[in-house]
Order: structure tokens, then sequence, then C-alpha cells
């Protein structure tokens, strides 16, 4: 998981050793030290100015913060490693995920910013974006109900990126009897039958639409339910990031998991996004789950 030791990363904590803990995993703790390129004109001429030995002293910093964290997780019997590196944190976080086959990465909506649009130009929307595995976005709100991952809601518009949320939602549920994992399908008329006002078309429309959705939830209820698993679903007219955050709510589940790009296919999924709204406005966390792509060249 990243941190940059705000408030928002100590949420974050609790949830990747609680996610460690019940999937079998270690926690890896990781911050990407970014030191200023100037000198902002108020500091005086004498000052320590950037340079290599500013640099080394604001590592060092860093990295005694971080190995002080990791004591406090160890002091409870957790198993946790720590990883320190100069540069961009998203790019460091994404490429240290890679190297280590991360489950998932961590990582609070907003930080050191305390910005209320979350993920707009953030790490958290860049990691998203570009990470080689899940990523699991929590909210200050989620502060205290870090517990284990029995629910999971996973909206679904049949792409395979909603089918891979449907798999990672599979191998983070626990085994316990009250398991559940629910699918959604939200729809809603295309622009071009409502911008004229009401059209006879606009009723069969959202019925055929209904039912086609209906018929496709089942069998993924079939299939999902001979391999073992607990499933419901249900099929909502209305505002996909608003039936989304609702139906978490009124289902109380602890996790929302959902595919990052689903049928538009595009890449930059969070700017005015479902994706980016359920993040922002969802009471629980929310993990994001994108295709895989082939590694940069070294």
């Amino acid at each position: 998981m990243g941190t940059d030791f705000s408030p928002t990363a100590a949420v974050a904590v609790d949830w990747a050793v609680e996610l460690a803990r019940q999937q079998g995993a270690r926690v890896e703790i990781i911050h990407a030290v970014t030191v200023p390129p100037s000198v902002p004109e108020y500091v005086s001429p004498g000052a320590l100015a950037p340079g290599p030995f500013f640099d080394e002293e604001v590592r060092r910093a860093a990295l005694a913060r971080l190995e002080q964290e990791a004591a406090s997780l160890r002091a409870k019997g957790i198993e946790v490693e720590t990883w320190l590196s100069l540069g961009t944190p998203s790019m460091l976080i994404s490429d240290r995920a890679a190297e280590t086959s991360a489950l998932a990465i961590v990582i609070g909506t907003r930080g050191l910013t305390g910005l209320r649009h979350v993920l707009l130009g953030s790490t958290a929307e860049r990691l998203v974006q570009k990470a080689p595995c899940p990523v699991l976005v929590v909210h200050p709100e989620d502060l205290g109900r870090h517990r284990a991952i029995h629910t999971i809601l996973v909206p679904t518009d049949f792409s395979e990126d909603a089918e891979r949320a449907i798999h990672t939602a599979q191998r983070l549920l626990a085994p316990a009897p009250d398991a559940r994992l629910t699918l959604l399908h939200a729809f809603n008329l295309p622009i071009e039958y409502t911008a004229y006002g009401p059209i006879p078309t606009s009723v069969h429309y959202l019925q055929d639409t209904g039912l086609d959705a209906e018929r496709r939830l089942q069998e993924l209820t079939d299939r999902l339910t001979g391999e073992g698993l607990a499933v419901d679903w249900v099929a909502r007219e209305g505002d996909p990031s608003v039936v989304i955050v609702e139906e978490a709510e009124r289902r109380q589940v602890d996790l929302i998991a959902m595919g990052s790009h689903g049928r538009s296919g595009l890449r930059h999924l969070l700017l005015g996004s479902t994706a980016e709204r359920v993040v922002q406005h969802a009471g629980c966390p929310v993990m994001a789950v994108r295709a895989p792509t082939s590694p940069r060249p070294s």
C-alpha cells in the first residue's frame, strides 16, 4: 500500500492489514519521496537548499517515519515490510506492485492536500488507470470500519472488465457461511430517447433492456452458484453511479468491486465517469479492476 502519512493513509493501512490477514498475504508499505524543485522566495538565503545533501536528509526523515509506522504494526504481530524511493508516487507504486506481483494496491482517496474532489489529478486516479493489479480505494470516512470482507457488490455491464471484477470478488470473499456476492446492472435511456420529451418507444426500450439484463444476470448467477458461491442479483433503471451507491448502502456491503473501463473502452476512466462518482460518494471502499497491460519497455 502507498502512504503519505496522512490521516486517510492511516485508514488505508487498516484496510490493507485486514485484506492481507484475510488473504494470507503480507503488507508492504510504500512511500515515494518527492523533493521540491526549488526553495520558496520567503526562505532565507542561509537555509538548506535543495541539492544532494538536502535530498538525503529528506530521504532519511521519510525512512524514519516509514519504519516507525512499520514498527507499530509489527508490535501487533503483523508481517510488514517497507519500501522507499525517490520519484513520482503513482509510477513508483505501480512499478513496485508489478515487481512483487501484488494482490492489490490500497490507497486513500485524498492525502495531505485534503481536496474534496478526491481523484481528479491525484495519485489514486493515476494508479487506478495504470496499476498492474486491482486498486482498493478507501475514504477518510472508512476509519474504524475495516473488517473481513464477506459481502461484495459488483456492478456489471457484461463487459470483460466487469467479468474481471467478478473474478476479483470471488478471490476476496471470505470463506464464511455469510459470504455473498451481489451482481448489479443499472441502465437508463440514451439521450436520443429523452432529449425530445417522452416518446412511446421509450417504454418498450426500458422493458426490453430490463428483461435482457435480467436474463443475463440470471445466467451469471447460475454459473457462479455452480462454483459454490452465494449470489443474488438486481437490475435497476437509473443513473448507474446513483444506483450503485444506493444499492451498496441498502445492502450494507463491505466492498464495491467494479471494472474500470466497461463498454466505453475509455482509458481515462475516472474523468467524469461512473467509477469516479462511485468512489466519491460510496459509503464503503471501492476496488477498481482493470485489464492487464504489457509491461513498459525498459
